[in-house]
């Protein structure tokens, strides 16, 4: 069933087909995210957002949840925090507006209780207080006082845009101190062991440069190839 299917207009609740295994999702919270950035060819993951849980160490790694809001309310993030499973992340296209917070403390309260791993979310928080106090991750766009309407309309699992990242329902997201990234599901096995090379190349490179051997033909060799006299 898609949206258009029997839904009223602008309102849709579907269910996600699969979801990253155990094993994998561990996995990936062992890696940096810029490492899994840079083998993602460098021009994904999310901008704008800030973390508000305060607690630089802290990685996020879980499944998708996806909703997608109208900016300023908050009907189907409620419906999603019920919907959601242990270790979900909420991904929540608020349509980058800032002038109405899309959750508070209260939902944090919820999200606690259902384990719920974190949100994602671009557009507005508040009650930055308790975000603060932690047990649950929250990246997001801003904050402000001013709170939200309950009316809709709002989507739950299908594709939206947060933040410059597509993720649809199930996609694997991982958000450390650098920032947030989002996988699909069908580049998780290819991903993983390249991710894993590019840490392992990385820890050689930072070894050369840290004993001063680091060999100059590293660059060089590039700036010969576009003609720069050397």
């Amino acid at each position: 069933m898609t949206p258009s299917d029997t839904w009223p207009a602008g309102y849709f609740i579907g269910q996600r087909d699969t979801l990253p295994d155990a094993e994998t999702i561990d996995a990936f919270r062992r890696l940096p995210v810029p490492n899994i950035g840079d083998c993602m060819g460098r021009s994904c993951g999310a901008l704008g957002l800030q973390a508000w849980h305060n607690d630089p160490q802290h990685v996020l790694c879980g499944p998708a949840l996806t909703v997608k809001v109208r900016p300023g309310d908050n009907l189907m993030i409620h419906k999603a925090i019920e919907m959601a499973q242990p270790g979900d992340v909420l991904v929540i296209d608020g349509g980058g507006d800032l002038t109405q917070a899309l959750i508070g403390g209260l939902m944090r309260t919820s999200a606690i209780a259902k384990k719920i791993a974190g949100f994602v979310i671009d557009g507005a928080i508040r009650d930055v207080n308790e975000w603060a106090e932690g047990g649950v991750a929250l990246w997001a766009r801003g904050n402000t006082l001013r709170g939200p309407s309950k009316e809709g309309p709002g989507q739950i699992n299908v594709t939206i845009q947060c933040a410059g990242l597509v993720v649809n329902p199930g996609d694997l997201i991982v958000a450390d101190a650098d920032g947030v990234i989002s996988i699909p599901q069908s580049q998780l096995a290819a991903l993983l062991p390249r991710v894993r090379e590019h840490e392992q190349r990385e820890a050689r490179i930072r070894e050369t440069n840290r004993s001063g051997t680091a060999d100059p033909e590293r660059f060089n060799a590039v700036l010969r190839a576009k003609g720069c006299p050397l």
